[in-house]
């Protein structure tokens, strides 16, 4: 037997553990879920189960699409990175060399790497924004110009749970020489390049009947804000609130929301982090380099202590990805290696790449939780233990 026909028969075995713990998910109280994940490049998993509606009469399967919020942040920051790679943008930079209007209200010093690790000091959305006003990019990059930090620039660790999106794309924005909006940027230059089919910031109408509807569960469908500290009610407030209530409407679905409102499924963003995991490089395509992506596994300072907005540590690093670590709570998929740049989504979808092992991992699905469970009832972890077995094994 070939070194090929044993991983193929490797592959098959491999579906079947994936089958399994696909069904334990659903037992956990999943509605539907999609995996997909690649190994060195290439294409080990692509699997789902469960429906993409809560009456249960429309199954998911490998196209169906699902809102992945935060998600779409790791997509974000690689748009900025590969403007970076290209020698438009330099991280120590300030932001007002690309974008002069940020410079206002005690903002001129703060820099890209700021941004990027969530320590701008301006983690707020404005004051009066609405969803329609969300909607619309013009509106909000100017507004978020305009405000004033609530902490030193530079300083303080803040999650920027929504306008983060704006801040990083409008740097990306301002740098592309073509002048195109953030979501056909990522379409041009990320997307096209590595295959990827169904990725969207920024809807198509045409696509509306493939989303999977979104079930809120417990906290985090109360878009009063209940239950929110004051900071974290500026952060995300109710008009802009990661919930199913906001992130189903086409309008939103159509907006270019680049922080939160990313529209995919598992086997296009799992693309995406393969090219990360093999180390910038997917195929005949080279997108980024190892070094940089190294790089950027540096946590930000103070990483692995609470995060003022979200009262809990968030370990972040310096390139706007999570990193390896076992800090709670969205962590607990990345247990165990060091080497992974990430990001999960509200009501916890998430994608990752581990530079050493060049595992890489997207699970998306529509129930959205407001707390993850312990390790021992998270729907999650049986997968994500299945392919960090196989990868140890095959890597």
């Amino acid at each position: 037997m070939t070194k090929n026909q044993d991983l193929d028969g490797a592959v098959t075995d491999l579906g079947a553990e994936i089958e399994h713990t696909l069904e334990v998910a659903r037992d956990r109280g999943e509605l539907g879920v999609q995996v997909t994940a690649y190994l060195h490049g290439e294409l080990v998993v692509d699997a789902w189960t469960g429906t993409a509606d809560k009456a249960g009469q429309v199954p998911v399967d490998g196209s169906t699409l699902f809102p992945a919020f935060s998600v779409t942040k790791g997509i974000t920051a690689t748009a900025l990175h590969l403007q970076a790679e290209r020698g438009l943008v330099d991280y120590a930079a300030p932001v007002v060399e690309y974008w002069p209007e940020y410079g206002r209200n005690g903002k001129d010093r703060t820099t890209v790497r700021d941004v990027l690790s969530h320590r701008s000091g301006a983690p707020q959305m404005p004051a009066d924004v609405t969803t329609e006003r969300m909607a619309d990019w013009d509106w909000m990059v100017t507004a978020l110009a305009a405000e004033t930090p609530l902490f030193p620039p530079g300083e303080v660790n803040c999650y920027h749970s929504i306008n983060w999106g704006w801040l990083v794309g409008e740097i990306v924005r301002r740098t592309d020489s073509a002048d195109r909006s953030f979501g056909q940027f990522v379409q041009d230059e990320l997307c096209a390049p590595l295959g990827i089919e169904d990725l969207f910031i920024g809807l198509p109408e045409k696509e509306d009947g493939r989303v999977a509807e979104l079930v809120d569960d417990t906290a985090f469908g109360r878009t009063s804000g209940e239950g929110r500290t004051a900071i974290q009610q500026r952060t995300m407030p109710p008009a802009a609130a990661p919930t199913a209530q906001i992130f189903s409407k086409p309008e939103v679905w159509r907006a270019q929301i680049p922080g939160a409102g990313g529209i995919m499924n598992a086997r296009s963003v799992a693309r995406l982090y393969a090219m990360i995991a093999c180390g910038g490089r997917l195929g005949d395509v080279r997108m980024l380099s190892e070094d940089r992506l190294r790089s950027l596994l540096e946590p930000r300072p103070d990483a692995d202590k609470p995060d003022l907005v979200s009262g809990v540590p968030r370990m972040l690093g310096l390139g706007g990805y999570y990193v390896g670590g076992q800090s709670p709570p969205a962590n607990a998929l990345y247990a165990g290696s060091t080497t992974i740049l990430g990001h999960p989504g509200a009501g916890s979808s998430n994608a990752w790449a581990d530079l050493d092992s060049g595992l890489a991992i997207a699970i998306t699905h529509n129930r959205m939780f407001d707390e993850p469970p312990s390790r021992d009832d998270h729907p999650f972890i049986p997968i994500v233990e299945v392919l960090q077995r196989f990868a140890r094994k095959h890597g």
